[in-house]
């Protein structure tokens, strides 16, 4: 099979075209033949490396995908050969506490395709059986890709850590990634005000027509200034932040009391600073997040299969183009999800 293979980290041009053995389904495990994967930070950081973080290089990138399975391992009993599914991009032991709590993503052994175990970015995957939803019937493979890794992420840090509820407001940071594109979705279904910010005003009209009430374009001046307007100085119950140290301390200053800001990443920079009397005067919470667990991501596939969300898609690049397709992630000028057509 042909698969794009990470030896060395660095430039693009580490993304190498490799010929491989397609993998053989061990016990619990089907093989997928894969139509399209979508691109996540996760794979540029693969690709650069991460300063103090190991990768078990050589790997394939890649954490979301779609296709045909082809192959069934032993004991394999919820799938069939030639069902189409989408993958969970997130794998675990599924016998440890936190597993058999429905808190997999908890699990000492929870590790993401792409980064721990060969992932997407290729012809062929093995993956374990439960990996593997249905795609329901009219959806494209390269809409299935384009989903579950950001639209789970989204989910858990509103439903589960924030804990968002009706009527509250929620101030949404870079409409134009793929969490935020799920996020302002969601917090819209969810009851919730939503107020959105962007780098350009088309963004800001995109994050308008996904739902959010009002938008703000950062570049225009001071994002803090026009949410106390917004907000009549009351400030939002809950931030949705993945830019980090960029926005963190602007962020502490517009949480109303009991607010919550929940963090998934940090790509503005880790190194975060502000006034700890905020936290404890205003009882402020701040709150991490990684993923969520295969139940949650069950519930997302049902709200997308009723048309409730939906995953946008910025572009699409064939396999052989996918340092392209890292190039359009880097340039932070997408908006949604960058999907890799295969075969």
């Amino acid at each position: 099979m042909k698969a794009v293979v990470v030896r060395e980290h660095g430039d693009v041009d580490r993304l190498l075209f490799e010929e491989r053995p397609a993998p053989v389904p061990a016990p619990g495990e089907v093989r997928v033949q894969l139509r399209a994967a979508a691109l996540n930070h996760l794979d540029l950081w693969l690709r650069r490396g991460v300063p103090g973080h190991s990768f078990p290089l050589p790997l394939t990138p890649g954490c979301d995908g779609a296709g045909v399975v082809d192959a069934i391992g032993p004991g394999v009993s919820n799938v069939r050969i030639g069902d189409s599914v989408v993958l969970a991009p997130g794998y675990s032991c599924g016998a440890c506490e936190m597993c058999t709590i429905g808190q997999d993503q908890l699990c000492r052994n929870y590790g993401i395709l792409g980064e721990m175990r060969d992932g997407t970015c290729a012809e062929f995957i093995a993956v374990p059986a439960r990996n593997c939803l249905q795609i329901p019937k009219g959806q494209d493979y390269k809409t299935a890709a384009a989903w579950p890794l950001t639209f789970l992420t989204a989910w858990h840090m509103l439903t589960r850590r924030a804990m968002l509820r009706p009527g509250e407001t929620v101030l949404v940071h870079a409409a134009g990634s793929g969490v935020s594109t799920a996020a302002i979705q969601m917090a819209n279904l969810l009851g919730a005000t939503v107020i959105a910010t962007a780098g350009s005003d088309e963004k800001c009209s995109r994050a308008r027509e996904l739902g959010a009430a009002h938008v703000i374009n950062y570049e225009k001046g001071d994002f803090s200034i026009e949410v106390r307007k917004i907000t009549n100085k009351r400030g939002v119950d809950v931030i949705v932040n993945h830019v980090g140290a960029k926005t963190f301390e602007s962020d502490m200053r517009i949480l109303t009391k009991g607010g919550r800001l929940v963090t998934c990443g940090a790509t503005g920079g880790y190194e975060m600073k502000t006034d700890f009397r905020l936290v404890y005067f205003k009882s402020l919470s701040i709150l991490g997040s990684t993923m969520g667990s295969l139940g949650e991501l069950h519930e997302v596939a049902k709200l997308i299969k009723d048309a409730r969300i939906a995953p946008v898609i910025d572009s699409v690049f064939s396999l052989d183009s996918i340092r392209d397709a890292h190039r359009r992630v880097a340039e932070r000028a997408v908006f949604g999800k960058v999907v890799i057509e295969i075969g």
